[in-house]
């Protein structure tokens, strides 16, 4: 069979190392990819936003499923135009991305169907926004409408990250324009947890849970990112948790899309916070997330080709989930800088003695090719993931092998995967 994967950040590089394992596979395309990908896949140079192209590509190479990596193509409708020309492709349509794409549509959603989720309201103000938050008080939570690679949330604490947060969002066009709605929420305190599942539509299987280490630096601190590093499965996570993460949020949201004549089919991520046992959403995603993909892809065992036809032809009630490691540590290394502004072009070293190393991968997020060899292209560069016995274990062959690696401005957190 053959596979095209578009993307071209850390989570491609994963989706495409893990496909390369399947015993249904034998070629995979990647657009655009990056310099990782390029050595297990063929890169097309397209544009991932040019739907008609990448439809007539896959149609003239007779390819047999696309996944989709990036966010933003599922919100344009990605899916909706190759489902039009009979093009398997995995990911929910324009309107179930709404779920991860529009918080305003998601908040909205919860608030009516009583899933539990902090506190908010929806300003379209700026001084209005100001006004409310004098009112509530600081420490509290901004975010923009729209649900960017780049994250798009903003904690203050006080009245001048406040001041300059709501500027950034509704003047300064922080996701390329200015956001006409922000929201504005109570700052929820407790455990986070990634909760990730799998639905066709018809069935949901729980899939994989991790804890996602968000901030710049150390403890938590400094801005925040996409994400630093992660650690599966979360700790934080039980049998009885699970339950009620199932029962109180993941079957009600579903439900909810349904009876807005909205059925969802491929993977959702929860971004939840846990406090006193209860979970409470943060927010959706309506794909894998980075470095979500390169923490617990590693862990698993069951063909992911199968997972991912399985959901396609909503027949998922027919797979066993396996896990063949019992934990996994993923640690980001971005370039100095990031996540404001940071230089490109830095030679990295240090790859090539990590090949042989068990138990351990390194998926490029920011990478490209050039005649000094494989260079950093983006804020955050590469991801490396090992597996191990428990936490500790995986940690410490994932520092051991970030020790190998070397770049100019180099930077990583020293804390993942501390419990």
């Amino acid at each position: 069979m053959k596979v095209l994967v578009i993307g071209g950040g850390g989570k491609e590089h994963a989706i495409v190392w893990k496909l390369s394992q399947s015993r249904h596979v034998d070629k995979i395309y990647c657009c655009p990819g990056n310099a990782g990908i390029a050595e297990i896949a063929e890169c097309i140079d397209a544009s991932p936003d040019d739907f008609d192209t990448l439809i007539d590509f896959v149609k003239y190479e007779w390819i047999d499923l696309t996944i989709v990596g990036p966010k933003k193509l599922l919100s344009k409708g990605i899916v909706n135009a190759f489902e039009k020309e009979d093009c398997k492709i995995l990911g929910p349509n324009k309107e179930a991305a709404l779920l991860g794409s529009s918080r305003v549509f998601s908040k909205n959603l919860m608030r009516l169907h009583g899933i539990p989720t902090a506190e908010y309201k929806v300003f379209t103000s700026h001084l209005h926004a100001q006004d409310y938050i004098r009112l509530k008080g600081n420490p509290i939570v901004i975010k923009t409408d729209a649900s960017p690679e780049d994250n798009g949330v903003f904690i203050a604490s006080t009245a001048e990250e406040t001041t300059n947060s709501l500027t950034l969002i509704m003047k300064n066009r922080f996701s390329g324009v200015a956001d006409k709605r922000v929201i504005v929420e109570d700052s929820l305190k407790g455990e986070t947890l990634n909760f990730i599942i799998l639905t066709d539509g018809k069935n949901i299987v729980p899939f994989s849970s991790l804890h996602k280490n968000r901030r710049i630096f150390d403890g938590e601190m400094g801005s925040d990112t996409v994400g630093m590093g992660a650690y599966s499965p979360s700790p934080v996570i039980t049998m009885e948790l699970e339950g009620i993460i199932m029962e109180k949020i993941i079957m009600p949201v579903l439900s909810a899309l349904n009876s807005e004549g909205i059925k969802y089919k491929g993977i959702l991520s929860a971004d939840l916070i846990i406090d006193k046992r209860r979970p409470y959403v943060s927010e959706f995603n309506c794909c894998f997330g980075d470095p979500d993909t390169q923490t617990f892809l590693p862990r698993l065992k069951t063909d992911f080709m199968d997972l991912s036809l399985a959901i396609i032809e909503e027949r998922l009630s027919d797979i066993d989930i396996e896990w063949r490691h019992n934990a996994s540590v993923c640690i980001v290394v971005s370039s100095a800088g990031y996540p404001g502004k940071y230089q490109k072009g830095a030679v990295i070293s240090g790859l090539e003695k990590i090949r042989t190393t068990k138990d351990t991968l390194v998926f490029h997020i920011g990478t490209s090719i050039s005649n000094k060899g494989i260079i950093t292209s983006g804020g955050r560069v590469i991801s490396i993931t090992s597996t191990g016995t428990d936490i500790k274990d995986a940690k410490k062959k994932a520092y051991d092998a970030v020790a190998k690696i070397h770049f100019n401005g180099m930077h990583y957190r020293k804390d993942i995967g501390e419990e």
